[in-house]
């Protein structure tokens, strides 16, 4: 059967399966996403505004969050300008390594965030490669902000690598090569040429592993101990306080972290709006290919 303009039908032409397709999708989406967020934030304030306020003025609390914020203040510039230096490596040079150095890149996708954290407890750990040499000149690394901090680094480490890229392998090395055969050093070509170029996928990149940092838990709760007031994050806090069967306390806390996801969700259409999203979507689902000279 065709058409009168004679091609033949589609499949989203037909006005029952279109409405049953997108009712499905709304009805899961609604089901898996909107409803866990619609219960926090009623859960939250179940027991009034007071007592909201008072769950998060708590010491314990303010802790909790002022260590998340801390930590992804650290991990995430650092982060970042792995990513960058990463990708300017893979995509702009030719050198042995080149194919180890995106392996190396894609690991923490591949390694579930507490096996990354066991494995720091055996590198830095008082029984690990360096734990003795480190308690000797009296450094604690886990149970302390750095090892927080390095367990977040590693499981963020992709986000801004994997969007930039992608990128810069599709814009090529023209530019730059235009830009250095002028007499342009090395640290001008990148500010003047590259980055104006990269900066939409670089601050989505940015958006993405801030968001990750804040939320992580596994890797984080075995590095930290888990030490109310000390070493816990807001992730492990919240666990803490469900544990303790102050479930309200575990919401209101909880909303904070819920708060921070709607922020990345709008930050990100905004920079989908302004072209990275158009430009680095598909290289979130396809794997990292060895730029080629």
């Amino acid at each position: 059967m065709r058409h009168a303009t004679g091609h033949p039908p589609r499949v989203g032409d037909n006005p029952a399966f279109r409405r049953t397709l997108i009712g499905l999708v709304l009805i899961t989406g609604a089901l898996y996403v909107l409803a866990p967020i619609v219960v926090i934030a009623v859960q939250a304030f179940s027991m009034g505004i007071g007592y909201f306020g008072a769950t998060i003025a708590d010491p314990d609390t303010r802790h909790a969050i002022f260590l998340t914020v801390a930590t992804a203040l650290i991990a995430v510039p650092i982060n970042t300008v792995f990513g960058i230096a990463a990708a300017w490596a893979v995509t702009k040079y030719d050198f042995w390594g080149r194919r180890f150095l995106i392996v190396v890149i894609e690991i923490p996708f591949s390694i579930s965030p507490i096996v990354a954290g066991v494995a720091y407890l055996f590198v830095y750990g008082l029984q690990g490669l360096f734990g003795p040499m480190l308690q000797s000149a009296e450094i604690k690394v886990l149970f302390a902000l750095p090892g927080i901090v390095l367990a977040s680094m590693f499981v963020t480490a992709p986000f801004v690598a994997r969007e930039l890229i992608p990128l810069m392998q599709a814009q090529g090395r023209d530019l730059e090569e235009a830009a250095t055969s002028l007499g342009a050093s090395g640290w001008r070509t990148f500010f003047s040429v590259t980055l104006p170029n990269i900066k939409w996928a670089l601050l989505y990149g940015v958006v993405l592993c801030n968001a990750r940092v804040m939320g992580e838990f596994g890797a984080v709760s075995v590095v930290s101990g888990n030490i109310r007031g000390q070493t816990n994050t807001l992730p492990l806090h919240i666990e803490l306080l469900y544990h303790d069967y102050n479930s309200v306390g575990a919401f209101a806390a909880a909303s904070i972290l819920a708060l921070l996801a709607v922020v990345t969700i709008v930050a990100k259409v905004l920079l989908e709006r302004q072209g990275a999203g158009r430009r680095t979507r598909p290289a979130l689902a396809a794997p990292i290919v060895e730029a080629k000279p």
